[in-house]
């Protein structure tokens, strides 16, 4: 089998681990690249939601990578079977790069359904139960320009006992080698990057063990699994990621799974994490909010510029809930708060998005009160430029050494609101 042309170029890395390059290469021709540390292009079957293609592509400087998910296409096997061209030409998507993962990062699983030999994806019809083999035949149909292998990533809940992160480990790299086997002899799949998957729950010896073992198999890069917001803290995750970091080699791409929140992105760059599944702006929009925290660099907050930080109504309501990830953040606010009503600004002052330079909060307040589906449109325009915007300042901080500026801004640390 062809080797694929995807490779990892560093122009920085940073005392501590926070990586600054562009991964090249990418798609089975090698035609597109991804600036890191960087994030995934969220879809559901290959849509973004809320927004058409052509709305989509008046957004500028999208991630050159799609995120699908197989849990929402395993149960369109034998369509796909009958078309036979693939899941990127099916879905009439152009100019992109395929990477499928097994689980939407923003639907939670049911667990309990894992064994030696299978998981368990669900769909809109119920439990489908996959095999290495069966797994394997769904990616030959999607032909995936990257792909995650199968995994068991039952190991995030707070009670999981060490014998079942060890088991959890132990099954992933059978999985791994079994993908590996088919993926190597496989037409279909010839130049498909195929990264490995690292578990381990929250013990820093099994995911050493699992970072070690993966590392010697020959994938392109690896997908870092049960680290999700909402089931560790902080101080925790950069504990394992650092675990997971030091058996890894500096030249493949590093994928963390399940984290979006800005903060937690920031701190997991620092661990040494180069890609996100771009997943928070969904989350915002179906929360009716807008993401208005602030993240630029170019004057320094303790200078007192007189720009107020993100105006969320979270933490002045009571509905802050750091380890909840279904609920507001500290990062949006929530225009169906009847403040909002009679506002008429745009979202965020001096955003490029069209939802900002045509509309205002109350025109956005009546949308969603009138449960308009405009509404959704509007706030994922606005949500996804924002944060897209947030990972670009986030490369420029690092290569201008304004990290710790960039947190402070980030985080609302200023002297308006301190």
């Amino acid at each position: 089998m062809a080797v694929g042309w995807m490779k990892l170029e560093l122009s920085r890395v940073l005392q501590g681990g926070s990586r600054l390059g562009i991964l090249k290469g990418l798609g089975r021709t090698g035609q597109h690249s991804l600036e890191v540390p960087g994030c995934l292009l969220y879809s559901r079957c290959g849509t973004v939601p809320h927004l058409t293609q052509d709305t989509l592509h008046n957004l500028d400087k999208l991630p050159s990578v799609t995120q699908v998910s197989l849990d929402h296409l395993a149960e369109h096997q034998e369509v796909l079977e009958e078309f036979k061209e693939g899941f990127k030409k099916f879905s009439g998507l152009h100019d992109t790069v395929l990477f499928c993962t097994l689980n939407d990062p923003a639907t939670p699983s049911p667990t309990g359904y894992t064994t030696n030999k299978t998981v368990s994806v669900w769909g809109s019809g119920g439990r489908i139960e996959l095999t290495a083999a069966k797994f394997m035949a769904m990616q030959k149909l999607l032909q995936p320009d990257c792909y995650v292998s199968m995994a068991d990533g039952e190991t995030w809940q707070d009670n999981t006992s060490r014998k079942r992160v060890r088991k959890s480990v132990e099954r992933t790299l059978a999985h791994l080698d079994e993908c590996l086997l088919v993926h190597q002899a496989s037409q279909e799949l010839e130049g498909a990057a195929l990264f490995g998957v690292v578990e381990g729950g929250d013990v820093p010896e099994e995911r050493s063990r699992s970072a070690r073992e993966t590392a010697k198999r020959p994938v392109a890069g690896f997908c870092l699994d049960g680290l999700q917001s909402g089931h560790l803290n902080g101080a925790l995750r950069s504990q394992l990621i650092a675990a997971v970091i030091k058996e890894l080699p500096e030249d493949k791409p590093r994928l963390l799974q399940g984290v979006g929140r800005p903060d937690e992105v920031l701190a997991c760059v620092e661990a040494g994490v180069d890609l996100f599944e771009g997943f928070f702006p969904f989350l915002v929009t179906e929360r009716g909010c807008a993401l208005c925290f602030r993240f630029d660099t170019a004057i320094d907050p303790e200078s007192g510029d007189g720009t107020p930080p993100c105006e969320s109504t979270a933490e002045q309501n009571g509905d802050h809930h750091p380890d909840d990830p279904t609920r507001m953040t500290s990062f949006e606010m929530n225009l169906k708060d009847k403040r909002y009503r009679d506002d008429f600004r745009p979202l965020v002052d001096g955003c490029v998005c069209y939802c900002c330079k045509n509309h205002t909060r109350a025109y956005v307040h009546h949308l969603l009160a009138t449960n308009e589906l405009l509404a959704g449109v509007l706030l994922m325009l606005h949500n996804t430029t924002h944060y897209l915007a947030f990972f670009a300042a986030l490369r420029e901080a690092l290569a201008a050494d304004k990290v710790d500026l960039l947190k402070r801004r980030v985080l609302g640390q200023t002297e308006t609101n301190t």
